[in-house]
This record gives C-alpha cells, sequence and structure tokens, in this order.
C-alpha cells in the first residue's frame, strides 16, 4: 500500500509540474482526488486492510492527498499569476502615443441640398412622396405620352431588365401613379435616384438623382408655375436671384419651358461660373400635357396642373462650386469635409 501510494504521488507531483494551464490542472486533480480518482480508491479499499494497520494506513492516504492538494494550490498560483502577467502586458497603454482622433460623420452635399430643395417645398404645401426604382414601361413612358418607338426614348435610353420593366429613367412614374390614384387635388414632389446609358464623365452618369414636382387641382395655370419656381429660385440660390423661361418641348407637358436662373455668383454680369451669359439653366417644367391627365384618368377639362424636373446634382454642383460631379461619389475625404 504504501509503494501504490508513493507511486500515485509521484505520478501526480510530475503531472502537476508539467501543467501549463488551469484546464489541465484540473482534470488532473478530478483523476487523482476526484470521485473515481486514484487516491480515492485507495480510500474505498481501506476495508481490505487489517483493522491494526488502518490508522498508519489513514494516514499516508491523509499525507498523500495533503501533498497533492499543496502542490495543486502552488501551480494554480504561478499560472494565474503569469496570465495575469501577460494580460497587463497586452493590455498596457502607453499614455505618451498620442491619442485616436475621433471622426464624425456629416451629411453629404447632395442631402445637404436635397434638404435644402425639400424644405422650400414643404413650405408651400408639398408632399414628399417615393417610387419604386424599378419601373414598368407603361409608368416610365406610356403613361407620359411616350409611347412605343417614340424618339424621346432614344433621349433617355435605359437599363431594361425585360421588355416592360426596367430601371426607371426619372421620377415622373411616381406623378403618374399619384394621378392614377385620383386623389385630386394634388401637390406633389418625388425625390429619388434614376439611370440612363450614359458614360461616366464630369456632368454625367449612368445613375443620378432627380427631383420632380407635381400640382393638379382646378384653375392651375403657366403663372402658377412661374410664381411657384420664382420663390423657389428665390429661397434656394438668394434672395436677388431672378428667373427666365425658354421655350422647349417635353412630351408629357404642353406647353414647356426650361429655366434659367440669373447667375448667383457674378448676379448676371457674367463669369466663369456662368460662362460670361449671366444665366444658368436650373430645370425643365411646363403644363401637364392634356393627354397624359386623360390617360392617368383625370377630366382635363376640369382639371390643369404643372410639372417640373430638377436634376440634384446638377443644383448641387451650382450651389457648391464644383465643377465635376464624380466628386460627389469618390468618397475622398478631403473634398466631403469642405460641407
Amino acid at each position: 500500500m504504501k509503494e501504490k501510494l508513493q507511486s500515485i504521488k509521484e505520478q501526480a507531483l510530475s503531472k502537476i509540474a508539467e501543467a501549463q494551464d488551469i484546464n489541465l490542472l484540473n482534470d488532473i486533480k478530478v483523476s487523482i482526488l476526484g470521485k473515481k480518482g486514484e487516491l480515492t480508491q485507495v480510500l474505498k479499499s481501506m476495508k481490505d486492510v487489517a483493522p491494526e494497520d488502518r490508522p498508519k494506513v489513514g494516514q499516508m492516504v491523509n499525507e498523500t492527498r495533503a501533498n497533492i492538494e499543496a502542490k495543486l494550490e502552488e501551480k494554480m498560483k504561478s499560472i494565474n499569476s503569469a496570465m495575469r502577467a501577460e494580460k497587463m502586458k497586452r493590455e498596457t497603454i502607453d499614455v505618451t502615443l498620442p491619442g485616436v482622433k475621433k471622426i464624425d460623420g456629416h451629411r453629404h452635399p447632395n442631402q445637404i441640398a436635397l434638404e435644402d430643395l425639400e424644405r422650400v417645398f414643404i413650405g408651400m404645401g408639398y408632399e414628399i412622396v417615393s417610387g419604386p426604382e424599378i419601373e414598368y414601361d407603361k409608368y416610365n413612358f406610356e403613361l407620359l405620352n411616350i409611347p412605343a418607338n417614340h424618339p424621346a426614348k432614344d433621349e433617355q435610353d435605359t437599363f431594361y431588365i425585360t421588355k416592360d420593366i426596367l430601371l426607371r429613367t426619372q421620377t415622373s412614374p411616381v406623378q403618374a401613379r399619384i394621378m392614377e390614384q385620383g386623389k385630386l387635388p394634388i401637390r406633389i414632389l418625388s425625390p429619388g435616384r434614376v439611370f440612363r446609358s450614359d458614360e461616366v464623365d464630369a456632368t454625367h452618369s449612368p445613375s443620378f438623382h432627380q427631383v420632380e414636382g407635381l400640382v393638379v387641382d382646378k384653375g392651375i395655370t403657366m403663372a402658377d408655375l412661374k410664381g411657384t419656381l420664382d420663390q423657389f429660385a428665390k429661397e434656394f440660390f438668394g434672395e436677388k436671384t431672378k428667373t427666365k423661361f425658354r421655350p422647349h418641348h417635353f412630351p408629357f407637358t404642353e406647353p414647356s419651358a426650361e429655366v434659367d436662373i440669373t447667375c448667383f455668383k457674378c448676379g448676371g454680369k457674367g463669369c466663369r461660373v456662368c460662362k460670361g451669359s449671366g444665366w444658368i439653366e436650373i430645370l425643365g417644367c411646363g403644363m401637364v400635357h392634356p393627354h397624359v391627365l386623360e390617360m392617368c384618368g383625370i377630366d382635363p377639362e376640369e382639371y390643369s396642373g404643372f410639372a417640373f424636373g430638377i436634376g440634384l446634382e446638377r443644383i448641387t454642383l451650382l450651389k457648391y462650386e464644383i465643377d465635376d460631379m464624380r466628386l460627389l461619389y469618390e468618397n475622398d475625404t478631403r473634398f466631403l469635409n469642405q460641407f
């Protein structure tokens, strides 16, 4: 029995000395001192020991247990101490190092311009609405007086998913959808992303943003359109801004016009921004074509309306004097931090 206890003790102390982590120490403790451990089995066999030898054998078992527990505790403290030292080393903070500057995000110039624009029209009683970017040909072209094979489709070449489904070329389909609902009067603004098959350059992109407005009510005239856009120009570009309407053609409006504003940089005298003309083109507009009203279920004899479309990137470039639209999408913080 003495030799057996000595063997258990030596093996246990050897394993304890080699152990390098807490989990392994726990395994050793269970295998030696646990309910089914080697030392516990020796205690269970005490019934086979002669009565006169039991006190001596019991003392030997207790001494062996005490020695093993002492070594386990000592090794446990040693490993914990090493682990704590390693953790302190990893988590040491060098207070002499420069701090990490927290960089706060802010609104993109496009978003700043959009919110300023929306604020103007909300103040005039407009509602902001949105629609799907993947649209039916019916809403993107047909209901806007652009039937199949119409030459205007060439000017708005887009990305087709199927014959009847495409990426919208303008946010006008939102207007068609709203008119189709028949809830009159209508006074809406529809901003959103649009897609056209354009090459990327300083003023073009296959994906950009438009903001279109629509008003339909009884007695709406060109004078209402003129007054609305004149007010917008003054609030967005400055109180001294003047507007000029030039005749144009759009399939979904009649009459139609392009709108210019006096250059906000030179006040109309002529400069680099306006290329010496004193005027800058900002949007297209017109009275809603009677046929468009009819196709959307509105009686053109009783109701009339006007619509306009603004290129968000265009007015952002103009307002902040940016000369290349690609800067808006390159995520260069040197550029974006200026806003």
